[in-house]
């Protein structure tokens, strides 16, 4: 499923145009970016939990050269699914 299936599919299931279901949809992803942006994490109880994980400095190697190589330190998001989420999918 693709965005613009998304925004129809949510446009139907909760009895919105599709303009408003678009505007929706964008409008959740630029919280939950902006709250991972600031490093908190967004629970939606059921469903799941966006999270943001810190990936620790590393060496490693160039696989065309052989040289290693430092790479940073960086952060992650992350989701980990719900029980409920789980459950509807098995």
């Amino acid at each position: 499923m693709n965005k613009s299936e998304l925004i129809d599919a949510i446009a139907a299931k909760a009895d919105l145009s599709k303009a408003s279901a678009g505007k929706a949809l964008d409008a959740f992803v630029e919280v939950v970016s902006d709250a991972m942006k600031q490093g908190d994490q967004v629970v939606i109880v059921g469903f799941g939990s966006f999270t943001v994980r810190q990936r620790e400095a590393r060496t490693g190697r160039n696989p065309r050269t052989g040289e290693t190589i430092n790479i940073a330190a960086s952060n992650l998001p992350a989701f980990k699914p719900g029980k409920a989420l789980k459950d509807a999918v098995n």
